[in-house]
């Protein structure tokens, strides 16, 4: 079982979502091919920038918690990994949206996006030194300034709101895979590279970078699904009330 502790990670995280995806009154399996366009286009960056990285040797990969399948340095894990967390993450976003009213948390976007982005720039200049914490909080920055300004999207109060929500989820995967209930960390950090902050086992850095990877998620699983769905369907009308 230890070889396929990683592979099962990925399984277990997408497995329930993928399932009630069919139910009648989810259907979330109608938008398979727009989170799949959008999750590859955001995935490009992120593999790219694992793939440095782990070349420069700021993250590593305990190989004995693995397959032993590995492409340009990455487990073939860490390459599902990028399909399977934005799945559960965009699913979850789309049930909440679905069925629930947080569009109230949207009259916090420029709060949101100002304190964030503050934060995110006085620590990556604080810490130039430290190239994951650098990248990141800089990568965070940069983007809610995109979203906010440029894109002009509505929503990033509720993504905010529902990212906090998944962190109920956040906290056990991360965790195992940065040494929860192991022997040793699956994924291992160079020190030298980031704050050394973290909560429980997990770099406060990978919250941050997965804010950032889900926003991107919504963001063009929202652009996609807006192409895909019909001009004069009902829930097109809706797609677009509660899009950019």
């Amino acid at each position: 079982m230890k070889p396929y502790t990683y592979l099962l990670i990925n399984f277990l995280t997408v497995f329930i979502c993928f399932i009630y995806s069919f139910d009648h009154r989810i259907q979330f399996n109608r938008h398979f091919p727009a989170f799949l366009k959008g999750s590859l286009l955001v995935a490009i960056p992120f593999i790219a920038w694992d793939i440095w990285f782990t070349s420069m040797g700021v993250w590593w990969f305990n190989t004995d918690y693995t397959t032993g399948i590995a492409l340009a340095g990455l487990p073939l894990e860490e390459w599902l990994f990028f399909i399977c967390i934005p799945f559960s993450c965009v699913f979850t976003y789309f049930c909440l949206d679905k069925f629930f009213d947080f569009h109230w948390t949207n009259a916090f976007n420029n709060m949101i996006v100002f304190v964030s982005v503050v934060v995110c720039l006085v620590l990556a200049l604080v810490h130039q030194d430290k190239i994951y914490t650098f990248i990141t909080f800089l990568s965070t920055a940069g983007v809610l300034i995109y979203l906010h300004f440029i894109a002009r999207i509505a929503w990033i109060g509720q993504a905010s709101f529902v990212y906090t929500l998944l962190m109920a989820g956040f906290f056990p995967v991360n965790g195992v895979l940065t040494g929860t209930g192991l022997e040793s960390p699956i994924v291992n950090y160079n020190p030298e590279n980031f704050m050394n902050v973290r909560m429980l086992t997990i770099p406060v850095e990978d919250a941050v970078y997965g804010y950032t990877q889900f926003l991107l998620n919504i963001y063009f699983f929202k652009l996609f699904q807006k192409k895909q769905l019909p001009e004069n369907s009902a829930e097109s009308d809706l797609t677009a009330q509660t899009d950019i």
